[in-house]
């Protein structure tokens, strides 16, 4: 208990600092450890819900993207949100230096997502200029928004709510989710301390088996 509540308070003291609410989802008791004991930012995942459900969302060029039309590959997913000047552009800027390391991976053998979480503001051409403006316009990087109630939807999957201050400021969500791909998710992670090399291993050990689900799925819609 005490690991978890140091962890926490550090969490919360970093997104003071930042000058922003944090909205993370609840991490697991069971951190991975680094090389001195310390927890490096990945997490079990404790949630056995289908983190891809049947939910049309629209990506930064306007196309209809059904989550359900995601598998068959692993996907990494975060929340974010365009008008962020403190905590996203963090968030992004790590997922950016993880799609450096997949290299040509990203898109051939793992989708990245990042869905908004201020739908009301965010629509396809927002979240292109947030694309451009972040190094995130790559192939294999999919930024996603949709209706209130479509992205209050999925953010219950993933055992998160939106929330707002009386100021109008949105919680953050510093949590991000490596999915498999049958849509049951296999690592959280702490995207403001774990790092981008953490991930990539993750991803190198499921892909083998992702891929051989993913041949699977091919010939089983053919």
């Amino acid at each position: 208990m005490l690991p978890r509540l140091a962890f926490a308070l550090g969490l919360c003291a970093f997104v003071g600092m930042l000058g922003c609410n944090s909205n993370t989802a609840p991490l697991p008791d069971t951190p991975a450890q680094s090389a001195n004991g310390a927890s490096n930012g990945s997490f079990a995942a404790t949630n056995g819900a289908d983190c891809l459900p049947a939910i049309d969302l629209a990506d930064q060029h306007g196309k209809t993207v059904s989550l359900a039309a995601l598998k068959g590959k692993p996907v990494l997913i975060d929340f974010i949100y365009t008008n962020c000047a403190t905590a996203c552009p963090v968030l992004t800027s790590r997922f950016a230096q993880i799609a450096d390391k997949l290299g040509s991976a990203l898109g051939t053998r793992l989708t990245m997502v990042s869905i908004t979480i201020d739908p009301e503001h965010d629509h396809p051409a927002q979240l292109l200029d947030y694309a451009k403006t972040h190094d995130a316009d790559r192939t294999g990087w999919l930024l996603l928004t949709g209706t209130p109630a479509d992205v209050e939807a999925v953010l219950r999957i993933y055992g998160l709510k939106r929330e707002r201050e009386p100021d109008g400021t949105i919680a953050h969500v510093t949590t991000s989710f490596l999915v498999g791909a049958d849509g049951r998710q296999i690592r959280m992670y702490d995207t403001m301390v774990v790092a981008p090399a953490t991930v990539v291993g993750d991803i190198d050990r499921i892909l083998p088996r992702a891929l051989v689900k993913a041949d699977r799925h091919r010939r089983d819609r053919s």
